[in-house]
């Protein structure tokens, strides 16, 4: 009986993750989430994934967001708004392109460069020197590489508690784009394996719809 009732959950588990990945693939595939804005400015992001920041936002209050990635500036200006509601923090966002108008708000601070060179990463540590909370998130170049480099270098610089979250892990086949190659989600598959700071809040991943499956990395210790 009980081997039964085990057969079953597990026949449902298929397809429910069968039928979760159809619908991230259609969205995903729409495109839609390009076309996405925050006040005005492309985000590009999954509006599901934006709800779990504010949550995490909330309940980790962090003082500092380190943001590898800005691409228009969407999403530090969506921070930024969040840390104008709660009375603090700051985010500094890095690209290695410089796009004009991009938002201008006090809590945000652009760096143009790469996020793993010695000189951003030097300015980067400055900034969040003495800061209390710190979160990272990292969304620029996906191949592997260059997450792991990033997640071995900002990973140090996450606070017990807060997090590190690793964008569109989604890509090479997790369910989307599977023509990539080794990207996020391989990196941070390799770096749990020789960091044990870090755990999958899979909490995070409620909506079932997101671009970051098993990117939300909390730090335990």
């Amino acid at each position: 009986m009980r081997a039964r009732a085990t057969r079953r959950i597990l026949r449902f588990l298929k397809i429910e993750k069968i039928i979760v990945d159809q619908f991230n693939r259609i969205y995903y595939e729409s495109a839609v989430w390009t076309k996405t804005r925050w006040l005005g400015t492309p985000i590009l992001k999954c509006p599901t994934d934006l709800w779990i920041y504010q949550e995490i936002i909330f309940e980790v209050k962090p003082d500092f967001v380190i943001e590898c990635g800005t691409a228009y500036g969407g999403n530090a200006l969506f921070f930024a708004s969040l840390f104008d509601l709660i009375g603090k923090g700051e985010i500094v966002t890095i690209d290695v392109k410089d796009v004009k108008e991009r938002p201008k708000h006090e809590r945000i601070t652009y760096l143009l460069g790469s996020s793993t060179s010695k000189e951003i990463v030097e300015q980067v540590r400055r900034l969040v020197s003495n800061k209390g909370t710190i979160m990272v998130i990292l969304d620029s170049d996906h191949h592997k590489e260059h997450v792991l480099n990033e997640l071995r270098i900002y990973g140090d610089l996450v606070t017990e508690a807060s997090y590190l979250i690793v964008e569109d892990t989604n890509i090479n086949g997790h369910p989307v784009y599977p023509d990539f190659g080794a990207g996020p989600m391989e990196a941070v598959e390799e770096f749990l394996k020789e960091n044990k700071n870090f755990v999958v809040d899979a909490s995070k991943e409620k909506f079932y719809l997101t671009f970051n499956p098993r990117g939300y990395l909390r730090r335990i210790n």
